[in-house]
């Protein structure tokens, strides 16, 4: 199954599947409790919206790169087999996409926190090219 579409006004739009619903309740469940959060990524590790959380609610600058990493790399994964094949728009408007975007937008956050400045540039610009409208409106979450 592919969740590409080709869109009339440019590059083709991927959407990812939607996550569990059992997933879904258990990081509600989890609130802002890192170790909650933790668990729910060990329990889904392919949880985009997990891993964006747990980023979020890191202890450190690193440990945030790190978990914000993986939750875009997992993004990757989960977009190519999807269909994306490293271009095209992955929108902020369709819901199951926003877990890969904070991971993202996170990832570029903590790089800047850290001083890795090409990662920055890099992570940011690859936002925009994703979601042309990027930043969205409104909180991340």
């Amino acid at each position: 199954m592919s969740n590409v579409s080709l869109t009339p006004t440019g590059p083709p739009e991927t959407v990812l599947d939607l996550e569990p619903p059992d997933a879904l309740a258990s990081l509600a469940a989890a609130g802002d409790d890192r170790d909650a959060v933790a668990a729910v990524v060990a329990r889904w590790p392919r949880f985009l919206d997990a891993w964006a959380r747990l980023g979020e609610l890191a202890r450190d600058d690193v440990e945030a790169y790190a978990a914000f990493r993986v939750g875009y790399h997992r993004g990757l994964d989960r977009l190519r087999a999807s269909g994306w094949r490293g271009s095209g728009y992955v929108r902020w408007e369709h819901q199951p996409n926003r877990g890969f975007l904070r991971a993202l937008a996170g990832m570029t956050a903590a790089a800047a926190a850290i001083d890795e400045v090409d990662e920055r540039d890099r992570c940011a610009l690859f936002l925009r090219q994703l979601d042309p409208t990027w930043p969205p409106a409104g909180p991340l979450r």
